[in-house]
């Protein structure tokens, strides 16, 4: 899904900008209970896990070698997300 940054129409999933056209969204039509929230709230896939692997953290002020880790499904893909917690700093990263 999209939404705008200044004069930039920005993808959530996949930071893909494109420019804002304002003739296009003058044409564009709401329904009365839409609204604009921002981005969706979405669950904290690795937390409450207790699972760890060896895998380093990627913050430059941490040397830890181990993260939490959780398996999630790629939406529309057929393969699988791993979604990282440092279990010494507490960074976040995903390898797909």
């Amino acid at each position: 899904m999209m939404h705008t940054e200044g004069d930039t129409w920005v993808c959530r999933s996949c930071e893909n900008e494109e420019p804002r056209d304002s003739q296009a969204e003058a044409a564009m039509a709401t329904q009365d209970v839409q609204r604009d929230d921002g981005a969706p709230a979405v669950a904290d896939a690795t937390q409450g896990s207790t699972e760890t692997m060896q895998e380093p953290c990627p913050a430059d002020d941490c040397d830890s070698d181990r993260a939490y880790y959780e398996m999630m499904p790629k939406p529309g893909g057929s393969y699988e997300v791993r979604l990282f917690t440092c279990v010494e700093c507490g960074h976040k990263w995903r390898e797909s």
